[in-house]
């Protein structure tokens, strides 16, 4: 088998693999769909309700996150997946029904953003770590570039689909085929076998919540990789806004372009998923050279003159973001004790996805004061300015000299002096 897809070939992952593609079709489908209605059938064009229903969305894995990754090291995975699942079907099948009858409300969307916001937080922490009980660890890195070229064949497909079905029908049955999904993700843990996993061993002591805050506190090679995550999650990864108001106003599109924009940014983050399942271990240049790209992707797209170079922007920054969340993603959990990873992953994906609830609003307020185009910019902005503080203090306080070599490929030289290394991690 193709080294990209290794992991296929290890039964429980690929049942795992199959449900979740199917599910992640579905999730794009509904969060397409619920923006539209927020934007087009419940406000007129409001990008501040927009981010307020985001915000909601992931607020609950900000203050939630040392709970919740907590939860994830003391109960047994498959068992806690299933239940997250199910509640979250419920919740979108419960916003379906609100909008085919009639009766939706903007703050019907607030109520079940939250609802999806505290099944998420318990959701994350188990379904990232639960990788690392399907496959040895020789394959995690890989079993982490599936699930994001998964995640991300479902936001190609998910969002075309979308479009093409809220043309056709309407938003509330897109939003009923998303409930729908959620059987195939739910019908693949049932048909996991529990023989041949391999649970993590379980923290010594009573395994607190504040011993993953501690833990990280140890590590600042962790620290810095949460550091990137955090400023690119808060600033830079709003894409669920800001496509919207480009699309509606800016280029002035219906559904099936705004759909089709976020397919076309998919097609960048599926082929950097798979590039990355090709790399056994992940990498701090790399992940410090994609976010030098994303900031050159990100301020092409907020300056872009017509509908096609914003999509051809958009699918550079797919390829540039995803690189560097993939890598990210792996480097946490492969230089974090198993006993521990639940807690560490629930506060990196709190710091990563957590800031949505600061960013979203005030992106979502930019828009309206200055424009949808700024919405953009103040992502590229942030991202530009941690890089240069980032390479300031690795160079100062680390002594790590970085530097950008002129060849046939980009190249970052990180070089450390023996005298005060960094820890392998940040490597």
């Amino acid at each position: 088998m193709s080294p990209t897809f290794a992991s296929l070939g290890i039964r429980n992952y690929r049942i795992w693999a199959a449900g979740a593609l199917v599910s992640n079709v579905g999730t794009w489908m509904g969060r397409v769909a619920q923006d539209w209605v927020v934007l087009t059938e419940l406000t007129d064009h409001s990008a501040t309700a927009l981010g307020i229903v985001t915000g909601l969305q992931f607020a609950p894995m900000l203050f939630l996150a040392p709970w919740t990754g907590a939860v994830a090291d003391r109960v047994p995975k498959r068992t806690l997946l299933i239940a997250t699942q199910v509640t979250l079907a419920l919740a979108a099948l419960l916003g379906g029904l609100l909008v085919v009858t009639g009766t939706a409300q903007l703050w019907h969307f607030y109520g079940l953003a939250l609802l999806t916001g505290i099944a998420t937080a318990f959701d994350n922490p188990a379904r990232q770590t639960f990788v690392g009980e399907m496959v040895p660890r020789t394959r995690l890195a890989n079993a982490v570039a599936l699930n994001s070229a998964s995640f991300n064949l479902g936001r190609l497909l998910g969002p075309a689909v979308a479009g093409l079905t809220i043309a056709a029908f309407g938003s509330g049955p897109a939003m009923l085929a998303n409930a729908a999904t959620f059987a195939a993700v739910i019908g693949s843990l049932l048909l996991i076998r529990a023989s041949e996993l391999t649970p993590a061993p379980r923290a010594a002591g009573h395994g607190s919540a504040r011993d993953g805050l501690r833990y990280v506190r140890r590590r600042p090679d962790l620290q810095l990789v949460m550091l990137l995550i955090f400023v690119l999650g808060t600033f830079g990864m709003n894409f669920q806004i800001t496509i919207a108001l480009m699309a509606t106003q800016v280029f002035d599109k219906g559904s099936q372009e705004y759909g089709l924009l976020g397919s076309v940014m998919a097609v960048g983050s599926l082929s950097a998923a798979l590039l990355a399942a090709r790399r056994s271990e992940p990498r701090l240049r790399v992940l410090l050279l994609a976010l030098v790209g994303f900031v050159g992707a990100s301020g092409a797209a907020a300056i872009a003159p017509g509908y096609a170079t914003f999509a051809a922007a958009l699918a550079a920054c797919g390829l540039t973001a995803l690189t560097a969340m993939t890598t990210a993603n792996a480097m946490v959990q492969m230089r974090t004790e198993p006993s521990m990873r639940g807690r560490v992953m629930a506060l990196y994906m709190a710091i990563f996805f957590g800031g949505t609830p600061l960013g979203a609003p005030i992106i979502g307020w930019i828009g309206d004061l200055l424009g949808p185009r700024w919405t953009i910019g103040v992502g590229t902005i942030a991202v530009a300015l941690t890089l240069l503080v980032v390479s300031f203090w690795l160079a100062r306080h680390e002594n790590v000299t970085v530097s950008y070599e002129s060849q046939r490929r980009p190249h970052l030289r990180v070089t450390v002096a023996p005298t005060h290394p960094v820890p392998e991690a940040a490597r």
